[in-house]
C-alpha cells in the first residue's frame, strides 16, 4: 500500500468516524432521528446533493470550481417547467432537453475557462450562476410549475419496498453512478489525466495530454449532473421554482466534496469520500431540522462546516509540503 492510499484511508477513516458521532448524538438528543422515515429523508436529502457533488468533485480534482452547479439544476427544471406549459407531453424528451441543456451550460462554462482563457473558473461559473438563475425565473414568469409527467418525477419520487415509506430510488442510482465514476477515475486513462491536470496542469499538458479537452469535459459532465439534480428535485417536491437558483446547493457540494477529501489545490479527491461528505452534509441539516434550530443558527453553523473543511484543506497540504520538504532533505 502506498503512502497516498494510507493517507486516504485514514482521512475516510475519520470521516466516517465524525458521521457516526453526529449519528449517535442526533439519536441520543432525538429519538425521532433512527425512526424509519426519518432515515429515508436523509437518503433522499443526500442524493440531491451527491448528483451536484458528482460534478464539483472533478472540477476541485482540477483545481478548479464550478459555482453555477445549484443555479444550473434549478434552470434546468425550469426549462422542462416552461416546455410543459407550452405543451410539451413527453416527460422523456422534457428530461432529454434538460440533460443537453446543462451539458451545454457546462461546456460553456469549460469553454470560458480553456478557449477564452478567463482567469479563474471562479470569475466564469459566479457569472453563469447569476446568468442562470435569471434565466429560471424568466422561462417560468417568476412562477412555480407543477403537475410533471409521472416519467419525470419518477427519479425523486420513487420507492422500493414498504420499510420508512420505502428506499428511494434516487438514492440507487447515486449509489450506481458512484461505483461507476470510482472505476472511470481510477481505472481510465482520461480519469487519470484528471488527476494528472490537477496535479500538474504544466508537466500535464507537455507530457501529451490535451488539458483544454481534459478541463471542459469536467465542466461538461458538471453541467449533465446538474440537470439530474433538477429532474430528481422535480420528484421530490412536484414543483419547479426559479427563486430557489439562490439556495446554497453549491456551498453544499463543496462542503461535501472538501469534507470527503478533495483539495482546492486539486489532484485530490475520490468517489468514497464525496458520499461520506454528501451524508454528513444531509444527517447535519436533517438535525436542524429535528431539533428546530433557527434558521440563521443553522447558517450560521454551515457556514462555520464550510470556513472548517477549507481550514483542515489548507492544513493537509501544509502538512504535506512540510513531509515533502523533509524527505527532499535527506
Amino acid at each position: 500500500m502506498t503512502k497516498t492510499k494510507k493517507k486516504s484511508g485514514g482521512l475516510q477513516l475519520g470521516t466516517i468516524l465524525a458521521l457516526v458521532i453526529m449519528c449517535a448524538f442526533l439519536a441520543i438528543t432525538n429519538k425521532n432521528f433512527y425512526n424509519p422515515s426519518n432515515i429515508m429523508s436523509i437518503l433522499k436529502q443526500t442524493a440531491f446533493n451527491a448528483f451536484l457533488a458528482t460534478g464539483m468533485l472533478l472540477c476541485l480534482i482540477t483545481a478548479g470550481i464550478d459555482l453555477s452547479v445549484g443555479a444550473n439544476a434549478v434552470f434546468c427544471a425550469c426549462l422542462m417547467g416552461a416546455l410543459k406549459e407550452a405543451g410539451v407531453s413527453s416527460g422523456f424528451l422534457l428530461m432529454l432537453i434538460a440533460i443537453v441543456a446543462g451539458g451545454v451550460i457546462g461546456c460553456v462554462n469549460g469553454t470560458l475557462l480553456t478557449r477564452l482563457h478567463l482567469p479563474h473558473p471562479f470569475v466564469s461559473t459566479l457569472g453563469m450562476k447569476n446568468v442562470l438563475w435569471g434565466l429560471a425565473l424568466v422561462v417560468t414568469g417568476n412562477k412555480m410549475i407543477n403537475n410533471f409527467p409521472n416519467s419525470v418525477q419518477f427519479l425523486g419520487k420513487q420507492t422500493i419496498g414498504g420499510w420508512g415509506g420505502g428506499f428511494p430510488v434516487g438514492f440507487i442510482v447515486i449509489l450506481v453512478l458512484y461505483i461507476v465514476m470510482h472505476i472511470f477515475l481510477s481505472k481510465t486513462a482520461l480519469g487519470r489525466s484528471i488527476y494528472c491536470a490537477g496535479g500538474n496542469m504544466e508537466a500535464t499538458r507537455l507530457s501529451g495530454i490535451n488539458t483544454a479537452n481534459v478541463l471542459t469535459f469536467c465542466y461538461t459532465l458538471s453541467g449533465v449532473m446538474a440537470a439530474l439534480a433538477g429532474i430528481y428535485s422535480i420528484g421530490r417536491s412536484g414543483i419547479c421554482n426559479g427563486a430557489n437558483a439562490t439556495q446554497p446547493y453549491d456551498t453544499d457540494a463543496i462542503a461535501a466534496c472538501i469534507i470527503g477529501g478533495a483539495s482546492f489545490t486539486g489532484g485530490k479527491g475520490t468517489m468514497f469520500g464525496t458520499m461520506l461528505g454528501c451524508l454528513i452534509i444531509a444527517v447535519l441539516r436533517n438535525g436542524f431540522t429535528l431539533l428546530a434550530i433557527d434558521s440563521s443558527v443553522q447558517n450560521i453553523v454551515l457556514g462555520l462546516v464550510i470556513i472548517l473543511a477549507v481550514l483542515m484543506d489548507v492544513i493537509r497540504a501544509q502538512m504535506e509540503a512540510k513531509r515533502r520538504r523533509l524527505a527532499a532533505g535527506k
